[in-house]
């Protein structure tokens, strides 16, 4: 039976590895710059997100990292989940499923109007089964990102 526990700061070893597994998978180890402290700072001292992990007889199977984000037309927070993944032998299980149904339990006792996610546009298996769940892709909608180094050029 799958049990889930939220991430304390001793876990941030096993939350970085979890990421490096994930960039793997998406094909994007190189673009991994987080490191322990990093993690135990954003985390953990100032609390911009929090790891749900979800195990199978007390080993951790699969990982959710999420924070808050905020609509301003619902008036109310939701949760964005950053990263979800289950480790390779454990998928096909309804593990994924699982964590998804904790995620919607956590927004829905904090009063929260939405979860929400990006998922890359080659992954069909995970398309498939967000859609199995009653997501919608937001078709009208493209997603922007100003990485580091045009940040700091912008905020000159």
């Amino acid at each position: 039976m799958i049990k889930f526990r939220f991430a304390t700061v001793d876990d941030v070893p096993m939350i970085l590895s979890f990421i490096k597994e994930l960039a793997a998978y998406e094909k994007m180890s190189d673009e991994v710059t987080a490191t322990e402290d990093l993690l135990r700072e954003r985390i953990f001292d100032k609390r911009r997100a929090e790891v749900l992990f979800a195990l199978e007889n007390g080993i951790e199977i699969g990982f959710a990292l999420f924070f808050h984000n905020f609509s301003t037309f619902l008036g109310k927070d939701g949760i964005y989940l950053e990263d979800l993944y289950i480790k390779e032998k454990y998928r096909g299980k309804g593990y994924g499923r699982a964590i998804i149904s904790e995620l919607a339990k956590i927004a829905v006792e904090r009063d929260c109007g939405r979860l929400e996610w990006w998922c890359l546009d080659w992954n069909k298996a995970s398309i498939d089964f967000y859609l199995k769940l009653g997501a919608e892709p937001m078709n009208d909608w493209t997603f922007y990102r100003l990485d580091e180094k045009h940040l700091r050029e912008l905020a000159k």
